[in-house]
């Protein structure tokens, strides 16, 4: 069994894998990763009208009775605006302040007056009293130093913490656009699995389930997913209607358009008790 440093070292290895190379980076003026805030505001506008998913039932029970919730990476509010009816203070963490302002709209329309941070986790943490849930959906990935972030979660929750992310890394399902533009080969880690090792090797019993996201339309267009990825992919404006027709190749029709990294893939919802 390897040792939590090793498994820790391994994780920031395989993030620092996905670098995209620089002479690809430094041929295209936009930036790859890019966040469509439209997206992430009607993938929380969606999940708002119509709550589902085991993430979702496990952060509902935890507020029985209804209680305070922290939501770390929050976005437009995906993760906390379906938590409204049971949420009695909202707290929420995003280092994009304007996704904040998505979700404070949205927040505010549900009765709810949010308290805002806008900065990165854990760098805000002492900033923050702790809430009887903290929920932190599609966020790991992002994050090298993996065992600070986690155990800010945990000192952060009086009932319990909620973790969603995607089995494998979000960015897996471009991987053979990026063999077809660029012939270049991408990773393949980390993944859920390896959080869960990393979370037994700190000591924390943690509990989860893997289910299947069913396949929305987070893009109203196939023209605005090509956009999109366009620029994940690091080419020119010029070649969209070419990336316009490999993700049609994939069957995608306009309407349907939900994006690699979020339909019909794998997700797994991972929990424990917090300390707080």
């Amino acid at each position: 069994m390897p040792s939590l440093s090793e498994l820790l070292r391994q994780w920031r290895e395989n993030l620092a894998a996905w670098a995209i190379p620089e002479h690809i980076a430094a041929a295209v003026p936009d930036s790859p990763w890019v966040l469509p805030r439209q997206v992430f505001a009607r993938r929380a506008d969606r999940l708002r009208s119509a709550p589902a998913g085991p993430s979702y039932q496990r952060e509902w029970d935890t507020l029985d009775p209804p209680g305070s919730v922290l939501d770390v990476g929050a976005g437009a509010g995906a993760a906390c605006l379906p938590l409204a009816p049971r949420t009695t203070t909202l707290t929420a963490v995003d280092s994009d302040a304007g996704m904040l302002d998505l979700l404070a709209a949205r927040a505010r329309a549900a009765g709810l007056d949010p308290r805002l941070h806008a900065g990165p986790w854990p760098g805000v943490a002492t900033q923050i009293t702790p809430a009887d849930l903290v929920t932190c959906h599609n966020v790991l990935y992002n994050v090298p130093d993996l065992a600070p972030f986690l155990d800010a979660l945990t000192g952060h929750a009086q009932r319990r913490v909620v973790v969603e992310l995607t089995a494998a890394h979000p960015l897996v399902t471009l991987n053979p656009l990026w063999r077809r533009f660029h012939g270049l080969n991408r990773p393949e880690r980390p993944t859920a699995a390896d959080v869960l090792a990393i979370l037994g090797a700190m000591g924390v019993r943690a509990g989860h389930t893997e289910w299947n996201r069913p396949g929305e339309a987070d893009y109203t267009t196939v023209q605005e997913l090509a956009e999109v990825t366009r620029r994940r992919l690091c080419l020119p404006a010029e070649r969209t209607a070419e990336v316009e027709a490999a993700l049609r190749d994939t069957g995608l029709r306009g309407g349907q358009a939900a994006g690699p990294g979020t339909a019909g893939r794998a997700v797994v919802t991972i929990w424990w008790e917090g300390s707080a």
